[in-house]
């Protein structure tokens, strides 16, 4: 049949609106049949289920009346009895939907309004749909755009596809935008929000350095550099830890390029913006080594437990780890994720000079000793009057000037000495109130149950209570820096493994698990274990 004018004009409109908006053409027409059902039924009455179909080849426009078939009825306007329904469609059943068509109808300016408010609702819902259903998918890539406007400081760009807004404090300091200038920014987010999808872009994330640097170097793109870390303070110095996963491969010269042409496009985009490109390495020491480049580390000691590395720099070396305003070293924690303490040669050896003379004297006053003696005990090694208790006896009378009546009296004095402080420590415990049911679980020592007693846990259930972190604190990283939160135990040298297996312990012997419970648990733990023993 041939294709009316009216008709030929409906299925152009939406073509026409598809490729605009960039949806599918099947949204766009159902969008339309939306519209007509809701224009239909100012004139038939809101609560009629009326539905309009729209051929999408020849563009002809249906409506039928929806009515349920029941055997009351509660609604006429959409119900109808059994035995009308058989008059038109002699097979009906209870339950069934029947469609009556309805004839064409005239609409009026209301009705036309109403509907062409559905049609635009819907169309713009459609294209959000699709927009984030786009970009959702391409977080984490750099898109190139036009600016389209600046509002306060912000920028919205015009993707194509999409609109995207880069906020003011992603932007590089002293950047300026104005009206139709190109941007290349980073996807770091898409949101659904009730004015439609957000897409944020970014020009200051770690990211985007580095996807910048896949875009120049092919070895990144291709897989055989890969980009391990990267901190940066945006406009002014950035820090970006790469590694080759072929042996023949220098990382950092594949980065760099011929003359400096590839380190150099990156820099250009960044506004200037400083590249250090260190080799990255999985020995931690090593990789802070080289984190803070370009200067020169004579020592470097790890805390592990606290992820805190203590670096020492000759005198004349300071100012540059340190940095301008503490950039190097901030940004080398940063690369690394582990706080950096940075000191000269001369602040360490002042350093172990004072440790050296409080052990000195702890030994001294403690075990009634000749400073000459203590300053022997301390060089020797020994750190506390647990050590020196328990340590064999043939290596204190191995010391030089010592004899093995020596030795004898030193650690005689050295277990009276523990016995007194244990006993102190029991009657503390006892006026703090602390269970003696609390001495029965494995690992615990009366130092610990004063500790415990201090911090409100008094019995087996309190402490099978608790969790690790309560005993022995926490770390977590705010701002790029490692922050500690003491626990019960901090000053006592438990570590983790140590407290988890206390509070195991505990919860055993207040009944919370049984034995069976705590071996499985320990077996996946102990495996583990067995398995970063192995040689590699």
């Amino acid at each position: 049949m041939a294709v009316s004018a009216n008709r030929l004009e409906l299925l152009q409109i939406a073509d026409a609106v598809a490729r605009e908006k960039s949806i599918d053409r099947s949204i766009v027409i159902a969008a339309m049949e939306d519209a007509f059902s809701k224009a239909a039924r100012s004139r038939y009455g809101a609560e009629t289920d009326v539905h309009a179909e729209i051929d999408p080849k020849t563009g002809e426009l249906k409506l039928t009346r929806h009515m349920l078939v029941v055997e009351k009825v509660e609604n006429s306007s959409t119900q109808i009895m059994l035995e009308d329904a058989r008059k038109r469609h002699p097979a009906a059943q209870v339950g069934d939907t029947i469609a009556d068509p309805l004839p064409p109808l005239e609409y009026g300016r209301i009705a036309a309004q109403s509907a062409k408010q559905v049609l635009v609702q819907k169309v713009r819902e459609a294209e959000r749909d699709r927009q984030y259903a786009e970009y959702k998918d391409r977080i984490g890539e750099i898109v190139n755009g036009v600016v389209k406007r600046v509002e306060y400081g912000n920028v919205v760009v015009d993707l194509g596809r999409g609109e995207a807004i880069v906020r003011r404090d992603e932007l590089l300091p002293r950047e300026v935008f104005r009206n139709g200038d190109r941007i290349r920014a980073y996807i770091y987010d898409a949101r659904r929000e009730p004015r439609g999808p957000q897409i944020f872009l970014s020009r200051t994330h770690p990211q985007f350095t580095a996807k910048l640097f896949a875009q120049e170097v092919p070895e990144i793109y291709d897989g055989i550099v890969e980009v391990r870390a990267v901190a940066r303070d945006p406009g002014s110095r950035a820090k970006i830890a790469v590694i080759s996963r072929d042996s023949s491969v220098d990382p950092v010269g594949a980065c760099v390029g011929m003359r400096g042409s590839r380190v150099q496009a990156v820099v250009n985009e960044l506004q200037g913006e400083k590249i250090d490109i260190i080799p990255w390495s999985p020995d931690i020491a090593t990789f802070v080594v080289n984190a803070l480049a370009p200067a020169e580390v004579a020592k470097v000691v790890l805390d592990e437990d606290k992820e805190r590395i203590e670096v020492v720099v000759p005198d004349a070396q300071l100012s540059l780890a340190i940095g301008r305003r503490g950039q190097n070293v901030r940004l080398a924690s940063q690369l690394t994720g582990w706080d950096i303490d940075i000191l000269t040669e001369q602040e360490e050896s002042e350093r172990r000079t004072a440790e050296f003379e409080s052990r000195t004297k702890t030994f001294v006053e403690a075990l009634d000793l000749d400073e000459v003696v203590g300053q022997l005990l301390a060089s020797e090694g020994f750190s506390s009057i647990e050590e020196l208790a328990l340590v064999d006896e043939k290596e204190i009378a191995g010391i030089e000037g010592f004899d093995e009546d020596t030795a004898r009296e030193l650690q005689s004095r050295a277990r009276e000495y523990i016995a007194r402080q244990e006993n102190e420590l029991d009657d503390k415990r006892k006026e703090l109130g602390v269970a003696d049911e609390l001495r029965d679980v494995e690992g615990i020592t009366t130092a610990m149950m004063v500790k415990l007693g201090e911090n409100g846990v008094k019995t087996v259930e309190d402490l099978a209570g608790c969790a690790a972190d309560d005993l022995v604190g926490w770390t977590e990283r705010k701002d790029g820096e490692t922050k500690h939160e003491p626990g019960y135990f901090d000053g006592l040298n438990v570590a983790r493994e140590e407290a988890e297996a206390i509070v195991m312990q505990a919860r055993l012997k207040a009944g919370w698990i049984t034995e069976a419970e705590l071996a499985a648990q320990a077996a996946p733990a102990e495996a583990e274990a067995e398995a970063e023993g192995e040689p590699a």
